[in-house]
């Protein structure tokens, strides 16, 4: 789908909620949509990309968007689902995921949650030798179907964002492969543990150019093999090669895609097409970014300094990492009139602030947009991972309603409730009762 489809469709969903009632300027102030159709086609894509006769489960990253209906509607799609919490792995069961579609990567698992999930053979990555000792002590009692690998850290380097570079040489996640001794320390752990059978590795995500991702794909593979020829058998038959793929915040276009992500690991690691490794991938970002917005409305204006501020329901507790990180997470913002229709008129360089308690609590500085008015809706695409599906609980402010939407062929858009919006004016319970 073109850039200027996705625009239209959603403002498409925009009005239909407006005329629904599931934006309301005194009731429902904020809210989150899901475009579902969009997910299905982002799914059809990534699925598309890899060879068919390769053996690929793809798990979603939860922590993108870990609404429990979210992640069912990827499970009727046939992804997988990656957790990195205890929360994240029950809401995968909640959503019908089978215990062999979850890969449980916390770099903190504790002894009860490494046990839960070798009982129900949930694919397990150990994060460091210490976490591999405990997986010892728990196996030396009992068998488990799980697929167990090492996540290992092929140290080629972060990207722009330093926290959300993970393969640098100082990262907390995995095993590194160049530190001293443990290339051989964990070959030896391989020999003498024939269920360690697969090998997992992510350098990033936001902010990591695609060769240095496959760069370091491309270490996970070689040590692949290397563990195979040092024993002189096909002990590890599966590559995690984790997720990564950024997101182009700038407009509406895709890019990169699905495609020249596979292109990248074609030329740095041929093996992965071999056919001799399984594959699993971890993307969260890339599938549910684009496809999911919010939108609040513009409860008052003013002007400050001479600059016009627009005062919205949308601030850091649904926008936690733009306000707090703008230069690393700016994001779009679309002006559109109390109807949902898109607002003309000569751009006005303008603040969109946020309802938080504190001055920084902006969408946008010195934007130009149509001058906002009270009543006016603004919108924030590529919302659909991070951002409301993990609000932060600045001022108690409650968490808004998330709606799922589809469009028929005849243009008529439905909504399912993904999550209710949260009482923000909660009875006290009366002493004694």
């Amino acid at each position: 789908m073109s850039g200027s489809d996705k625009a239209g469709r959603r403002e498409r969903i925009l009005r239909a909620a407006v005329q629904q009632g599931l934006l309301e300027p005194e009731t429902a102030v904020l809210a989150g949509f899901v475009d579902l159709d969009g997910v299905r086609e982002t799914v059809t894509s990534l699925r598309g990309a890899f060879p068919a006769d390769l053996r690929v489960l793809h798990a979603f990253a939860a922590k993108a968007n870990c609404l429990v209906p979210v992640l069912g509607e990827l499970r009727r799609h046939g992804m997988g689902c990656e957790v990195a919490s205890a929360g994240e792995f029950a809401q995968a069961l909640e959503a019908g995921f089978a215990p062999a579609d979850i890969v449980f990567d916390s770099p903190a698992k504790t002894r009860a949650e490494l046990a839960r999930a070798l009982s129900l053979g949930v694919t397990v990555n150990v994060d460091s030798f210490q976490e591999l000792a405990r997986l010892d002590d728990i196996l030396a009692t009992r068998s488990s179907a799980s697929r167990i690998g090492v996540r290992v850290n092929p140290q080629v380097g972060g990207g722009s964002i330093s926290a959300m570079s993970t393969a640098t040489a100082t990262s907390k996640f995995g095993i590194p492969l160049e530190d001293e001794g443990n290339r051989q320390r964990l070959l030896r752990a391989y020999r003498d543990r024939p269920w360690l059978t697969w090998v997992h590795t992510h350098v990033g995500s936001q902010g990591c150019p695609l060769p240095l991702i496959a760069r370091g794909i491309a270490k996970a593979v070689e040590f692949a093999e290397e563990v195979n020829a040092h024993l002189g058998r096909r002990q590890v038959t599966g590559i995690d090669i984790g997720g990564g793929l950024p997101v182009n915040f700038d407009s509406d276009e895709t890019t990169p895609g699905f495609d020249t992500y596979v292109d990248h690991l074609r030329e740095h690691a041929p093996a992965l097409f071999s056919g001799a490794y399984g594959i699993v991938t971890e993307f969260g970002r890339s599938v549910l970014a684009k496809n999911g917005f919010m939108a609040a409305y513009v409860e008052y204006t003013k002007t400050v300094g001479g600059r016009p501020v627009a005062i919205t329901h949308a601030g850091a507790q649904v926008a936690t990492r733009t306000v707090f990180a703008p230069d690393a997470w700016p994001l779009r913002i679309e002006a559109h009139d109390p109807h949902g229709r898109a607002k003309q008129g000569p751009p006005v360089r303008q603040d969109v602030a946020g309802p938080c308690c504190f001055a920084g609590d902006l969408l946008a500085r010195d934007r130009a947009l149509p001058l906002l008015d009270v009543g006016d809706l603004v919108v924030v695409p590529d919302t659909g991972a991070y951002y409301f599906s993990t609000p932060f609980h600045y001022n108690s402010l409650p968490e808004p309603a998330v709606y799922g939407a589809r469009v028929d062929a005849d243009g008529r858009v439905t909504f399912q409730v993904i999550r209710p919006a949260q009482d923000a004016h909660p009875v006290p319970a009366l002493a004694g009762h």
